[in-house]
């Protein structure tokens, strides 16, 4: 395991970080105990320091399975959760300061954890970036021993830049991976200036980056890669990174031309993330150790070369980039 600083927090994590949106199983299907357990000692095992959950995931059982591992575990394992999203309906007047705290509280209570390394407000809506009240009260969580430091998860990059123009805000979570790379650009420049901790989410596209999948590929009905692809529950971004499933597929194809004979590619999907300094780590989810070990396999792979990563980015401008650019 290779490991980074999280921006202006000091900590060092680890490259290949660990998601728990689906490490109870897989999305729609319920939630096992034993699986989830089995998935965060995997990852730990091998060198994984940071997790990241949210209160949503699983109504509170994949915060309950990572404090319930963590606090096991003799080794210094930072935990990163998120609030805002049990607010419902999802709007700038249901974020009060009251009430996010409250959300804090439950999740320590939820993993047992006497404070939080990382809390980040959870994708709220763009106008709650503007209200410096909001903010301002996890300075009083920290204060108060609860939280070590405040992060946000976002949708759209102008968010993510309005963000940082907080002093406390610590790190950003944003989605970038070969066929999301709007990111790069700007905010990229900005977070280095200003020391923010960037953590990727969605790396592989919400799998289609594995290149496993193909037109005939179906998902359970609970899974979001069934409900959400024209956004329905949430942002259509965070399904298959906003991309129409079929024009995805082409694209992978291509990779796979790229390289041949590479059955999965996530992690050379992995692998491209990481030529960008910037970025501080990845949290890949699993709902498998499989999984796991797949992510972690990037450190297995040979150097990644100039010609084929750019070969990579040809493939975004030539399927992708218009569909998807300027929306994120």
């Amino acid at each position: 395991m290779n490991y980074r600083t999280l921006g202006k927090t000091g900590l060092k994590i680890s490259e290949i970080s660990l998601g728990t949106w689906q490490v109870g199983g897989k999305w729609g299907s319920g939630f096992d105990d034993k699986k989830a357990d089995e998935i965060i000692n995997t990852a730990i095992d091998n060198g994984v320091n940071f997790i990241d959950t949210a209160d949503v995931y699983e109504s509170g059982l994949s915060e309950k399975a990572v404090g319930r591992v963590v606090r096991s575990r003799s080794e210094d394992i930072y935990v990163a959760s998120k609030c805002g999203r049990q607010i419902n309906p999802h709007v700038n007047e249901g974020y009060q300061p009251d009430v996010l705290q409250k959300f804090v509280e439950d999740s320590l209570k939820r993993t047992g954890l006497e404070a939080l390394d990382l809390i980040q407000l959870h994708c709220p809506p763009t106008d709650v970036f503007y209200r410096p009240e909001i903010f301002e009260r996890f300075d009083k969580l920290k204060d108060q021993g609860k939280i070590k430091n405040l992060g946000v998860s976002v949708e759209k990059v102008e968010e993510a830049i309005k963000a940082i123009e907080y002093p406390n805000v610590n790190t950003v979570q944003i989605i970038f991976n070969v066929f999301r790379q709007r990111p790069k650009e700007l905010f990229f420049k900005e977070a280095a200036k200003k020391d923010v901790g960037i953590i990727v989410r969605v790396p592989l596209a919400s799998g289609l980056l594995t290149g496993k999948f193909d037109s005939n590929t179906t998902f359970n009905a609970e899974d979001h890669r069934n409900f959400n692809r024209d956004g329905a529950a949430f942002d259509k971004g965070e399904t298959f990174a906003g991309i129409d499933f079929d024009k995805g597929l082409k694209a992978v194809d291509e990779l796979k031309k790229l390289f041949p004979g590479q059955e999965n590619l996530a992690p050379i999907a992995l692998q491209w993330i990481l030529q960008f300094k910037e970025v501080s780590c990845i949290i890949p989810g699993a709902s498998s150790v499989d999984h796991v070990k797949s992510n972690l396999s990037v450190f297995d792979l040979p150097t990644l070369s100039q010609d084929k990563f750019q070969a990579m980015n040809d493939i975004y401008e030539k399927y992708i980039k218009a569909d998807v650019h300027q929306r994120w």
